[in-house]
């Protein structure tokens, strides 16, 4: 069938759409989600089918910026319609939901058809359901990874030894990248560290690197920085690097589930040619590991998958009962981290955190035979680790004479203080950066919280805990909810047993973390 294109302005992260007439689809046997091949000027797609009753007309297809893009269509052109089969990767997800292990072959075709485009969300939900339902073991760990590499872009940096540091999530305020990075760098080791922006949380390691300096580099811009610097912080979701897993994070955020966790991670680390891997796994109360003993199960599977994939693998259990340093929020985070690798900041916590998972690196290297945390440390306080960061900054495009002062942050702001004398028990993760984003983080870069107590710390009646920061007063009244609503911090003699009294039935709320 011949149509006439008549393009929507509309996109499709990615996927290939057309919406056909009514009338026109049933005489083409399509119904809508079904696929047709589209073809124009000696190419050709195969596009998932909307339907529409009169907004498209008879004789004419809707198309999506991604097919006219692709077949360089113009309005009133003519493509040839037919209709396609479904293809093979359906049935295969069929497979995995009656708990069929699938092969690699099988693993392939499905993340090859998710990349193209040729699966419906509905399908691509399917799939990460049944992953979660029926679990993947690590041979399709294994093959998923793989797969989720082979459909991408990689980093070829024909260097012989890459190493690189990753966080499974779920602490607010962990910005030791910002000081891992450039330490191990400053060190002669070569780290091309992709992060993401912000999922669940109040700021992903990108959203807090913007501030410094552009992250979203191309692949190329990427490996010149690299080339040049030893390292660099750049945004993965510009680097089309593994980019099935973007799309099986879209679906899984909605569904509030994470089945593809460790491929995730280890496809983009494979991806950028990673030798050697530091896998950090914040463990406790409030963050996705609540034990130790379950870090150390997905430790060992981290290990494993890591040796399938030709990477050596540790993994470094780290505390995660309390944001790291006192800073939560793109602006506040890029701030707290330039001032302490300047030496100028009391974050102990943040400085312990960085120089012993940088140790790690440095001791898995062969660079150092024990001490890593020392060397690690002395990179930080002698300044080495300061300039190499500028350096990054300006490889990347930013001002590498930056200072913590000319960081804007929000200009609304309320300090919550405390209403008795004691001591900070605990501190509720989910509470902060819930009230975070309901100031505008990570959006608003300016947008957060700075806490002024952490656990253990002494508070007297009318001290400041935290202050919010926001660039809307709207904003900043939603975020001062959390803490008149929730007890999100808990100040006491001593450990007191009781939390808090539900006397009504309440609102489950269940927090879902959900971060690479």
């Amino acid at each position: 069938m011949k149509l006439r294109v008549k393009p929507l302005d509309l996109e499709a992260g990615g996927k290939f759409i057309v919406v056909l007439n009514r009338d026109d689809a049933e005489d083409l046997g399509a119904s809508a989600l079904s696929r047709v091949k589209v073809s124009a000027a000696g190419r050709e797609l195969t596009a998932i089918v909307n339907v529409a009753i009169e907004s498209i007309g008879r004789g004419y297809i809707g198309v999506y910026n991604e097919v006219k893009k692709y077949l360089n269509l113009r309005e009133g052109d003519t493509v040839d319609v037919e209709a396609a089969h479904f293809p093979l990767s359906v049935y295969y997800i069929r497979n995995k939901l009656s708990g069929r292990k699938l092969a690699y072959e099988e693993i392939f075709e499905i993340v090859r058809d998710v990349v193209s485009g040729n699966l419906s969300e509905i399908e691509i939900a399917a799939f990460i359901t049944a992953l979660h339902t029926f679990g993947l073991d690590l041979d399709e760990a294994t093959s998923l990874s793989m797969a989720m590499v082979e459909t991408g872009n990689k980093l070829d940096l024909k260097k012989p030894l890459i190493v690189d540091k990753h966080s499974i999530g779920g602490v607010p305020g962990d910005k030791t990248t910002l000081l891992v990075v450039p330490i191990i760098a400053a060190s002669g080791l070569t780290i091309p560290k992709s992060s993401s922006r912000s999922i669940t949380s109040a700021a992903g390691t990108a959203d807090r690197a913007e501030v410094l300096m552009p992250v979203t580099l191309d692949i190329e811009e990427m490996r010149e920085v690299v080339e040049k610097t030893n390292g660099c912080i750049v945004w993965g979701g510009a680097l089309d690097l593994a980019p099935a897993d973007d799309i099986f994070i879209r679906v899984e955020h909605p569904l509030s589930i994470d089945p593809l966790l460790l491929p995730s991670i280890m496809s983009k680390k494979k991806a950028v040619g990673a030798n050697l891997l530091v896998i950090d796994i914040p463990t406790g109360r409030g963050t996705k590991i609540k034990t130790i003993g379950e870090a150390d199960l997905l430790a060992k599977d981290f290990i494993e998958l890591g040796r399938r994939l030709g990477i050596k693998v540790q993994c470094a259990v780290t505390y995660g009962e309390q944001p790291v340093g006192y800073a939560v929020g793109p602006a506040l985070e890029a701030m707290e981290a330039l001032n302490t690798i300047m030496g100028k900041s009391q974050a102990y916590d943040l400085i312990d955190k960085a120089t012993h998972i940088a140790g790690i690196l440095l001791e898995m290297s062969g660079r150092v035979n024990g001490g890593g945390d020392k060397i690690a440390m002395e990179i930080l306080r002698s300044g080495k680790a300061e300039r190499k960061l500028r350096e990054i900054i300006a490889a990347q495009g930013g001002d590498p004479n930056i200072k913590p002062d000319d960081i804007a942050l929000g200009s609304e702001r309320f300090t919550v203080c405390s209403k008795r004398d004691g001591v900070i028990l605990w501190i509720d993760n989910a509470s902060i950066v819930e009230a975070a984003r309901l100031a505008g983080a990570p959006k608003d870069k300016g947008a957060g919280i700075l806490l002024h107590k952490k656990i253990g710390d002494k508070v007297s009646e009318g001290e400041s805990l935290v202050t919010i920061f926001a660039e809307r007063g709207s904003k900043l009244e939603r975020a001062i909810s959390i803490f008149e609503e929730f007890p999100a911090i808990g100040v006491g003699d001593r450990m007191e047993m009781l939390i808090h009294e539900i006397r009504e039935r309440p609102v489950a709320k269940k927090t879902f973390i959900l971060e690479r």
